[in-house]
């Protein structure tokens, strides 16, 4: 919900400072529409680029918490192994 809110505000700013920037821009239209392209290219590299970090960041959190269920998994059948021989040891005396 929030990265939603996030991108939804990030568009409406970049369509409300390419607004203003067409308004009081001091130079020629063409120089003017070509700075907000060229910002608005900018802003969307840098959103992809924050884009890919995040699920990199997600993918990394998700493999660590695999190998750590992993782990506990084996550890807790390796437990359950045991006690059974131990079981099993005590039963055939």
């Amino acid at each position: 919900m929030n990265t939603g809110k996030l991108i939804v505000g990030l568009f409406a700013g970049i369509a409300v400072g390419a607004a203003l920037g067409v308004l009081f821009a001091p130079d020629k239209g063409t120089n003017t529409r070509r700075r907000i392209r060229n910002k608005s290219e900018d802003l969307a590299e840098n959103l992809a680029d924050k884009f890919t970090d995040m699920i990199d960041t997600m993918t990394d959190k998700f493999e660590n918490l695999k190998a750590e269920a992993t782990h506990m998994v084996d550890k807790a059948a390796h437990k359950i192994k045991q006690e059974k021989a131990e079981f099993e040891a005590t039963v055939n005396k």
